[in-house]
């Protein structure tokens, strides 16, 4: 994924502008993510829905199951006018909105790609949290230097449900994960 992709589109006046490829945090309402991811990927949009181990009883029989970390979130990378094409045939399919400027809510591609390195491991230990729980400007900028997740980075602070200061990345306006209790000799301040 390259954040300078551009596409050439024509506008509505004729003119020929430039469509950038962006990650947008959507919902597809009703439990529909993997249909919703489908239809997308069909489309030429790359989808990255995160996902955790789950634990549940299902008649007397305890089952582990890959399921969503939450039931209707996904990320789309593409093109607007791509995956708004898909979103006019999926009435269920939604871009989420700062509730503040009621902006589509895009995330950076460093920031997207750390969400993804982190998620991405499937790691037990990980806390995720809404990005409300999440205040970043109480924590520190540190790089893992060492053990499962070294060279990873993110803000270390304390967290909601854990004893340990964590290590945590988030999305602003949609969610966060904080790593695994990780010691402190083990982090960097970065500048």
């Amino acid at each position: 994924m390259n954040l300078n992709i551009l596409q050439h589109i024509q506008s509505p006046k004729g003119i020929l502008c430039r469509e950038e490829e962006l990650w947008y945090a959507m919902r597809a309402t009703y439990r529909r993510v993997q249909q919703a991811r489908t239809l997308l990927e069909n489309s030429g949009a790359q989808c990255f829905v995160p996902m955790k181990w789950e634990e549940k009883t299902v008649h007397g029989r305890k089952v582990r199951k890959y399921t969503p970390v939450a039931g209707n979130l996904l990320f789309v990378y593409g093109r607007q006018s791509v995956i708004q094409g898909v979103k006019s045939r999926a009435e269920y399919l939604q871009y989420m909105t700062d509730s503040r400027s009621h902006e589509k809510i895009t995330v950076p591609e460093v920031q997207m790609q750390q969400f993804i390195a982190a998620v991405g491991s499937y790691n037990d230990q990980f806390i995720f949290l809404k990005a409300s729980d999440v205040d970043l400007a109480r924590g520190v900028k540190v790089r893992i230097t060492g053990g499962e997740f070294e060279g990873r980075t993110g803000t270390f602070m304390r967290v909601k449900g854990a004893r340990e200061k964590r290590v945590v990345v988030a999305i602003s306006g949609v969610m966060a994960v904080a790593y695994a209790a990780i010691h402190p000799s083990l982090v960097e301040k970065v500048e």
